[in-house]
């Protein structure tokens, strides 16, 4: 049976992964939290290596406080960056294939159109110049990689805006959410079956993907559909960027074109609102 390391596996897309490579026979997972897989710490990364001669290895772990990064820095370099080029290098090293998780903040935001693999990435801010320092490390280090950029992921494990949203709505009548930001949200579980798709198949087309669930739309509309989607009232508030600021720039418009992981890599792509609903049925909605 192969081994397969996942750093940063007991976050949100770690859990989702165990739940998704549940019935796997194939292969043997290896989940490791930030102490028993520090992605910063060499030598014990080397111990792993020689342990469990990954076959792949799966990059989940992240530093993704958006606004707290861009009073850390170097931290986030460290984890972002550094932590993914000693993986890249342990793996080009042991023959292993790294599936690395990046984002859609790589991109400045500032234009329309699906964003493809060949745009020119241009952060606005630390965690995005610092998760696309992580992919050029990885580009260098390692031949046998694949780099999925990801959009605002949720599910119904750890932290985060579905959840958050379903918090608050229980409580407030009124929520304030941001209008002018577009995108597409992406079901971690989704994206976690990719990941298994990739592994399973074998396949060696290498390379940088996009990986969202299909579909546009804004934090607005995310959170009133959630809210019509669970059954909740509550009055959701149109605000622009200008009247929540917050520390880190984030990107206005970040859609990804998701041509090349369909054609290269026979991957479907379910449409947002049908995971969401997913989502809030497992999350008892």
């Amino acid at each position: 049976m192969k081994n397969i390391l996942v750093f940063g596996g007991v976050g949100q897309l770690g859990q989702c992964i165990q739940k998704a490579s549940a019935s796997s026979e194939q292969f043997n997972f290896i989940y490791l939290d930030e102490v028993k897989g520090n992605i910063l710490d060499n030598s014990l990364l080397s111990d792993l290596f020689e342990e469990y001669k990954p076959a792949y290895i799966i990059n989940c772990a992240a530093y993704t406080a958006v606004d707290k990064a861009e009073d850390e820095l170097e931290l986030s370099r460290k984890i972002n960056a550094t932590g993914a080029e000693n993986l890249a290098n342990l793996s080009e090293q042991f023959g292993s294939i790294m599936i690395h998780i990046s984002t859609d903040f790589v991109f400045e935001g500032n234009q329309t159109g699906l964003l493809t693999e060949e745009d020119i990435a241009k952060p606005v801010g630390v965690y995005g110049l610092t998760k696309l320092e992580g992919e050029v490390a990885i580009q260098k280090a390692a031949q046998k990689y694949f780099i999925l950029r990801t959009s605002w992921l949720y599910s119904e494990f750890a932290n985060n805006f579905v959840k958050t949203m379903l918090r608050l709505g229980a409580d407030r009548p009124e929520l304030g959410v941001i209008v002018d930001q577009v995108g597409s949200p992406t079901y971690a579980v989704d994206l976690a079956k990719v990941i298994l798709q990739i592994i399973e198949s074998g396949s060696e087309a290498y390379g940088l993907y996009h990986y969202s669930n299909e579909g546009v739309t804004s934090w607005y509309d995310f959170a009133s559909t959630i809210f019509e989607l669970a059954g909740l009232k509550v009055k959701v508030k149109a605000l622009k960027t200008s009247e929540y600021p917050t520390k880190a720039r984030r990107p206005f418009y970040s859609v990804m074109d998701k041509t090349k992981v369909k054609q290269n890599l026979g991957v479907e792509v379910p449409y947002w609102r049908d995971s969401l609903k997913t989502c809030l049925v497992e999350l008892g909605y």
